[in-house]
């Protein structure tokens, strides 16, 4: 996982680079969409913001996981540290739904959706092998 013009500390360096923009980012598109969508409803935005923000969670969370799989190569720990984030976001989304608006659920996913589809179109960018 190293950019196509560097070596491993490059790589390092544009993963940690590419981790923070991505979170920033994310959270900076959610919060202007939310801003947006409160004339129309303002719990539809909550919910991209509330989403928004599980999301980066999640996608840290991933990606912490992923590096102490490298770190301690313990695969069972990686799958069994999944299972409570995965438990926490679950239950977030489905308090969103049940406490407003059943189709709150929609934003709620988009906006958890945002940061690993924006670091997954970045990583390709960054990491992509130039030919």
């Amino acid at each position: 996982m190293t950019p196509a013009t560097g070596g491993k500390d490059m790589g390092l360096a544009a993963y940690y680079r590419l981790k923070w923009r991505v979170a920033a980012g994310s959270f900076g598109l959610a919060a202007v969409v939310a801003l947006l969508l409160v004339p129309l409803s303002w719990y539809a935005g909550l919910a991209l913001l509330i989403g928004a923000t599980c999301g980066i969670a999640n996608m840290l969370a991933i990606m912490r996981g992923s590096e102490r799989l490298v770190e301690t190569r313990s695969a069972v720990f990686f799958g069994l540290s999944s299972l409570p984030r995965l438990a926490a976001f679950s239950i977030v989304a489905a308090a969103l739904a049940a406490r407003g608006p059943w189709w709150s659920l929609g934003p709620f996913l988009a906006g958890f959706f945002i940061p690993l589809a924006a670091y997954a179109w970045g990583a390709l960018r960054v990491f992509r092998r130039k030919p």
